[in-house]
């Protein structure tokens, strides 16, 4: 169901590769110099070799225990803050402080994440894309608290909504949340799934539908869901109807959605103004990865003169799409990006996962000889694999925009515009 940053509340928490070694008790006193992208502090030792700390922020001193570590580099965990950064905050969460792994940047002042987010995107162009001079702008973020209004949730053996503890499987009750919206955060306390694995929460703001959908770890586990409260639906095929920029959308079960309409209108007005004259005069538009139908819906009024063309392999988010499309000039081919055979298009919009295009769909995508192409990453790393590829197909990258989704955590949206060499 979730794709990219909108299932970030268990993702990251399961138990680490076993590609480092433990490591005997080791505590040592660090500076830290950064903070990485995946939200760790960067600090080194005296030897040089590289260690990454969890809840840390730029410029602090602090006592540390090295809990993993290999030749070249380390992992440990905060043992003291010794000398705090002027960022640094009390997290106001009583799971977080239990020691849940959803929020995993409530340590740090929410004026400075937008920031720590946007070097985190310039560092990723510089070492991964190689990339040092493009310029990246802070484009926006959404409300700081009960701004989700998807989650996909663990559950103790009692069936009590959780988040798990960072880097293990061990649940961590949840009586509230404070960054879902106000109907999600009544599931959450309300709600018992006793016998599911992981369950999906999913309300609308506009109109006040509740869904819930889950998964078990055998296939014969029977849930009986308790606490739901009248009105919930249950089951993949349940949906709900979400408003954004004035335009409704059926938004099954299993097809994703943003972390919410705030995070949904922000990327759709960055995709539009980023995409400004060529989207206006675009006579055809290419919406990979194209979900429900978010953005071709939604720059449909962007691009008036436009065809488009929405391509998504999953099969409940294309039975979405047709129907959330369904009064508009728009082809819904229900097929990984990757088999997709192009043709020539004027723009290409894409929003991959979060392991992001690869280099099979950058070869299918700069095939249609976009003269503009529109990306959207959730994962910096990637985004920046993918601006390499790129590059290397003939599209220059002229314009990065970091955006917070997701206020609280690492987690951050980067959109790119990148221009076609007329040598190509």
């Amino acid at each position: 169901m979730m794709r990219g940053g909108a299932g970030h509340a268990s993702e990251g928490s399961r138990a680490y590769a076993a590609d480092v070694a433990s490591v005997p008790q080791q505590h040592v006193r660090l500076r830290i110099e950064q903070v990485v992208a995946g939200g760790d502090g960067l600090a080194r030792e005296a030897s040089g070799r590289v260690v990454f700390v969890p809840g840390v922020l730029p410029g602090e001193e602090v006592a540390v225990r090295l809990v993993t570590a290999k030749r070249d580099f380390a992992r440990g965990e905060v043992l003291e803050v010794l000398e705090a950064s002027p960022a640094r905050v009390s997290p106001p969460c009583a799971a977080h402080r239990r020691g849940c792994g959803g929020c995993d940047w409530q340590h740090a002042d929410p004026a400075r994440q937008d920031e720590l987010k946007l070097e985190v995107v310039r560092e990723a162009l510089r070492r991964t894309a190689r990339m040092p001079d493009v310029v990246v702008t802070a484009g926006g973020s959404v409300p700081t608290w009960a701004y989700r209004t998807s989650m996909r949730v663990a559950v103790d053996r009692a069936g009590r909504v959780s988040l798990r503890r960072p880097r293990t499987n061990e649940p961590v009750v949840l009586d509230h949340c404070l960054v879902a919206h106000p109907l999600l955060d009544e599931l959450v306390h309300d709600a018992r799934f006793a016998g599911a694995d992981e369950v999906s929460l999913r309300v609308s703001a506009a109109t006040g539908e509740r869904s819930v959908w889950w998964t078990t770890a055998r296939p014969d586990d029977i849930v009986v869901p308790e606490g739901l409260g009248a009105g919930v639906t249950v089951g993949v095929d349940a949906v709900v109807h979400e408003e954004v920029a004035g335009r409704r959308y059926r938004v099954s079960g299993e097809s994703f959605f943003q972390s919410g309409p705030a995070a949904a209108e922000l990327l759709v007005r960055t995709v539009s103004d980023m995409g400004g004259d060529a989207l206006a005069e675009a006579r055809s538009v290419v919406d990979a990865y194209g979900g429900i139908g978010l953005f071709a819906g939604s720059l449909a009024t962007t691009a008036p003169a436009a065809a488009f063309t929405l391509v998504e392999g999953s099969a409940a988010a294309c039975a979405d799409a047709v129907e959330n499309l369904a009064d508009l000039d728009a082809d819904v081919i229900c097929s990984p990006v990757e088999a997709w055979t192009p043709s020539p298009v004027d723009v290409v919009i894409a929003d991959p996962s979060r392991h992001g295009l690869g280099r099979d769909a950058v070869t299918v995508l700069a095939a249609t000889g976009a003269p503009v192409l529109l990306l959207i990453g959730c994962d910096p790393v990637a985004f920046a694999r993918d601006a390499a590829l790129l590059a290397a197909e003939g599209y220059a990258l002229d314009e990065v925009r970091s955006l917070d989704l997701f206020p609280q955590t690492h987690h951050v949206e980067v959109v790119g515009r990148f221009r076609r060499s007329t040598a190509h």
